[in-house]
């Protein structure tokens, strides 16, 4: 739609609606409430498995969410993946989400914007898993993995699973 163009001398008229005695066309069919796996209690969580723009789409957080059930976290995003539409803004860690302080912070894919290391850099271990070794995540964390996390996050999960003898 085009902007219109700005007239001063265009007035509009103030209506008062008695919305008390309005009928409604609208019909609520069915609420379905939205259920992702596992709670989404960012800052009082010990751990947070978090997923950025390397998890490609919604099915690549997956792997975040089985792997933060296993540990009794929750999943965490960077903006951009909520940007996405891959996961809804109440996982969003960052300047323009939660600021969080787990005691572990993997960082799934996540490349480490300024915006995004404001909001975890004070987790007391932060793991970064990044196929890129120049991704700035890397200087804020305690332990670093170079390499495709669809890769590694099956090997963790499979190992982590072996421990637990599930």
């Amino acid at each position: 739609m085009k902007k219109g163009e700005y007239n001063p001398e265009k007035r509009g008229e103030i209506v008062s609606v008695d919305a008390e005695n309005l009928t409604s066309r609208t019909k609520v069919i069915e609420t379905i409430k939205e259920t992702l796996g596992c709670k989404v209690n960012l800052q009082e969580a010990d751990i947070i498995v978090a997923g950025g723009r390397g998890l490609s789409d919604t099915k690549g957080f997956d792997l975040p969410f089985e792997l933060a059930e296993m540990l009794g976290g929750t999943v965490g995003a960077s903006r951009a993946a909520v940007d996405e539409g891959w996961i809804p803004y109440s996982h969003q860690v960052g300047q323009t989400g939660k600021t969080v302080c787990p005691k572990i912070y993997i960082a799934c894919g996540i490349s480490g914007s300024v915006k995004q290391l404001v909001g975890m850099q004070s987790s007391d271990i932060i793991i970064a898993i990044n196929k890129n070794p120049e991704a700035p995540i890397f200087n804020v964390a305690t332990y670093g993995i170079v390499g495709d996390l669809f890769e590694v996050l099956p090997l963790l999960i499979k190992k982590i699973k072996e421990i637990k003898g599930i």
